[in-house]
């Protein structure tokens, strides 16, 4: 066992980090204006915009893959551009890994964000705009700061669901050694082999690491409760 740990890469691990800390961080400059208007709105839209914001949470990973392979590669318009203009390939590589895991990972982003926004107490936020408070500054120094549990819910979870992507990444970013072969794809590619030593291992970690998240994001709530958030 101990020979088996010497042997092991953990490069798969930190490019799965490293891929869920940059996703986390663009879903959440992008999610908070979405978040915020379906909170707010009264639009007939409102229904529509939420079940295509919440489709990749019920659709096949496979199908989303599929998808997302066609339209950042060559055979769709998007992929065209930034090959020929931008000189930047989307598939097989990191940059469109990072793209595909922000439109697998947007719901675990998105509805955290919109539920804590629909709890605060509306009062609270008229108060603000009536005090001449605009809505980024609303959102920023009052909504925010109020939604704590929300807020960290919706990091933590869509930062522990990127690192536990498979099929969507692997559809779209391969298995590249030091560059798209994240930690799911390398326990596929361990049991594959039927090295099960080491996909025990690479599971293992996975196991207490989503553990540990969800026990964090549970202890955190359960304390904002007690003192009334």
């Amino acid at each position: 066992m101990i020979e088996i740990l010497q042997n092991l890469e953990f490069e798969p691990f930190l490019i799965s980090f490293k891929l869920a800390f940059i996703t986390t961080l663009i879903l959440f400059i992008i999610a908070l204006p979405l978040s915020w208007y379906l909170s707010q709105t009264k639009s007939k839209a409102k229904p529509i915009l939420e079940a295509i914001t919440a489709l990749p949470i019920v659709l096949p990973p496979s199908v989303l893959g599929f998808y997302l392979l066609w339209a950042l590669s060559q055979n769709s318009p998007i992929g065209r551009f930034f090959d020929d203009v931008l000189g930047v390939k989307l598939v097989f590589n990191f940059t469109g890994l990072v793209i595909a895991s922000c439109f697998y990972s947007l719901p675990f982003m998105v509805q955290p964000l919109q539920s804590g926004f629909e709890s605060l107490n509306k009062n609270m936020l008229e108060a603000s705009f009536i005090s001449g408070k605009g809505k980024i500054e609303t959102i920023l120094k009052i909504a925010l700061p109020n939604i704590k549990p929300a807020l960290l819910t919706a990091i933590i979870v869509t930062f522990a669901h990127t690192v536990g992507e498979f099929g969507v990444v692997l559809m779209v970013g391969g298995s590249i050694p030091g560059d798209t072969k994240v930690a799911s794809v390398a326990i596929y590619e361990f049991v594959e082999i039927m090295d099960y030593d080491s996909a025990h291992i690479y599971s293992a970690i996975m196991v207490i690491m989503s553990f540990v998240v969800l026990l964090s994001v549970y202890i955190f709530n359960g304390k904002m409760k007690k003192v009334g958030f």
